[in-house]
Formats: C-alpha cells, structure tokens, sequence
C-alpha cells in the first residue's frame, strides 16, 4: 500500500515540477495558475518522494506519474472532475469510481487577431473592475462555473482577467482567461442565454485575447470536438486548432475504497 500523503513544497516548486510543465496551453496551464492564484487542490503519494501526483481547479485536474504507487482510494478527492491523464492510470481510475467517460477535446490557440467587434447601440464592452462582483454572480447559477477558477465572482472580477459586455450595467456576456500560464492563458466565455446570437460574445473574447497578448501570452481555447457553436466561435474570434486529446469524466468514488490523505491548497 504507497504511503499516501500531501505535498508540502512551495506552491511555485509544485509547478516547475517535470510532471507539470510550464508553458503549456489549454488545461496544461491549470498547475501554473492553481500554484500561482493559490486556488486549487495539490496531492502526492508521498510528501517526501512523490511518485504520482495531481493538482485540480474548478471541476479540473491534471494527474501524473507511476500508477503503480496509487491506490484507489488516493484518487477519492477527484470525483466528478474532468481529469487528464496518461493511460497507465485508466486501470487504478477504472477501480477508483463507478463512472470513467473519455472526451475529445480541442485545443486552439489565438494565430490571426480579428478586428475589433462593433459594439451596438447601448452596449458597453470594458474590462471587469472589483465593484462588477455582483454583476458576475447576477449570471446565476447556470453560468456560475466560469468563475471557479477564481474562487468566484469577487475573485474573477478583482483578477484583472476578465472582461463583460453591459447593457444598461446589466452584464450580459462574459469572456475571462480560466486557466493562467506563463505562457498561454486558456479562456472561457459565457452570455445568457437570452441574449445569444448578438455578437456579444465575439466582443468579449476579441477584447480579452487583445489584452492577453499585451501581456505577452498567447490565449488559447479548448472544447469538446462535437461543440460546434464553441468552434465556430473560436474560428470566427482568430483561433486556430493545435492539439487534440482525450479527458475523462470521472463519477462517484466506488463504494469501499480507502479514503485518501487530506488533500491541500497552496
């Protein structure tokens, strides 16, 4: 049975390690952003000697090295998560929880900037500020997901990485980086649905990329292959797909399995 524990090392020592590249687009950035941000849930099969090792935020977790150390209790805090990870591990996740559906998913990164959107009559597409915390969380609990990666709405409208369309001071669309790298910033993007089909979301996400880049980053995009509207848009917005891959969607843990060690935040 693999001596499970929690790492204890540095936040910024927990991403430099070779499990968890820097530089690297789409989810590949969640490490970087979890170490930096503080956000986010790091685990190993041993606080000295790690031999396996995952890190997760907001739904999200990437998880890395010998399955041969890792028992399936140790993987109980990665329920529900969308986890990715390579193949070695199916077969302890398989034993782990009652559900394991692969996903394909794309990723794009940012290659010919678009002009900037025209902005309609009355609509005002600017960068969140501290006081748009409220806005954010007036989206309701169906678009609540773009802002875990920040903690929530007070966190993504304070991180400087987000920017809205308002109408009124109603905040109709929303276009943030999700995942924070020293490389590229991986972006989401969400309207209500009511006001869909008006180019709000064009407007968000050119904007965004258009700030990512002054900071010297590529933004990228990542979706599921069969999400069409998300593809067109990122086509539309400048993006280019690079990579494809595969994420599974885990389920409940299986009843019975040893509970892992207490996982912790940086």
């Amino acid at each position: 049975m693999p001596n499970t524990n929690t790492l204890r090392t540095a936040p910024a020592a927990r991403a430099r390690h070779p499990w968890f590249p820097a530089g690297r687009p789409g989810v590949g950035a969640l490490p970087e952003h979890a170490a930096r941000t503080g956000l986010g849930t790091w685990w190993a099969d041993h606080r000295a000697r790690p031999r396996a090792a995952a890190v997760s935020c907001a739904g999200y977790a990437v998880l890395a090295g010998d399955p041969r150390t890792t028992a399936p209790g140790d993987l109980a805090h990665l329920a529900h998560c969308y986890v990715v990870t390579p193949d070695p591990f199916l077969p302890v996740l398989g034993r782990a929880f009652t559900r394991i559906v692969p996903w394909e998913r794309m990723i794009w990164a940012y290659d010919d900037p678009a002009p900037a959107a025209r902005q309609g009559p009355g609509l005002l597409v600017r960068p969140l500020v501290p006081a748009d915390a409220p806005a954010v969380r007036a989206l309701g609990p169906g678009l609540a997901w773009i802002a875990e990666s920040w903690g929530g709405p007070a966190g993504l409208a304070a991180s400087g990485h987000g920017w809205g369309a308002f109408r009124d001071r109603r905040l109709l669309s929303l276009a943030c980086t999700f995942f924070a790298g020293s490389r590229y910033e991986d972006i989401a993007v969400a309207t209500l649905p009511a006001e869909r089909g008006q180019g709000l979301a064009t407007a968000c996400v050119r904007a965004l990329c258009a700030g990512i880049t002054a900071r010297g980053r590529v933004p990228s995009w990542t979706c599921s292959r069969d999400n069409h509207p998300s593809r067109h848009l990122a086509a539309k917005a400048g993006f280019q797909p690079i990579h494809t891959y595969v994420h599974y969607a885990l389920g409940a843990p299986v009843a019975g399995t040893r509970p892992p060690a207490e996982a912790t935040r940086p």
